[in-house]
């Protein structure tokens, strides 16, 4: 799926802080969306809470410094951090080059998946809240 000139892949879910998640079982990929990327521009720094940190769904968990700004990432699923893609770190750029593949941020085991996933977006109606951002 495309809005404007965003791409949305149709099986993610999305939160409005545009954040993306893939659900696997409990467990959740989680990364920036391509609108999130193309408005940092160029991604210099990212800050990610650790391995086996807790988060909340739509708290803060780490940063991501652009050379226009910083902006927080937030959690779109509440539970903890499995993962944290240690490429990010010498890497950032790969948030603007591969968005949805090699620039994820973390893997999150899941507190309540299937209550977190309903106060997520599905691709459509991301694409529609894009829409109205960009009016």
């Amino acid at each position: 799926m495309r809005a404007l000139d965003y791409e949305i892949p149709d099986e993610l879910y999305y939160s409005k802080e545009h954040e993306w998640v893939s659900l696997k079982d409990t467990n959740a990929t989680v990364g920036i969306t391509d609108y999130a990327q193309k408005q940092l521009h160029e991604i210099v720094y990212v800050d990610i809470q650790k391995k086996g940190s807790g988060v909340k769904q739509f708290q803060t968990m780490g940063s991501v410094e652009s050379v226009k700004s910083v902006s927080d990432i937030f959690s779109p699923v509440t539970g903890k951090i499995g993962k944290v893609n240690a490429e990010l770190a010498d890497s950032p750029e790969l948030l603007n080059q591969d968005p949805y593949g090699k620039g994820w941020l973390v893997e999150i085991t899941c507190a309540d998946s299937e209550r977190d996933m309903k106060n997520l977006l599905t691709a459509e109606q991301y694409s529609e809240y894009i829409k109205k951002l960009e009016e």
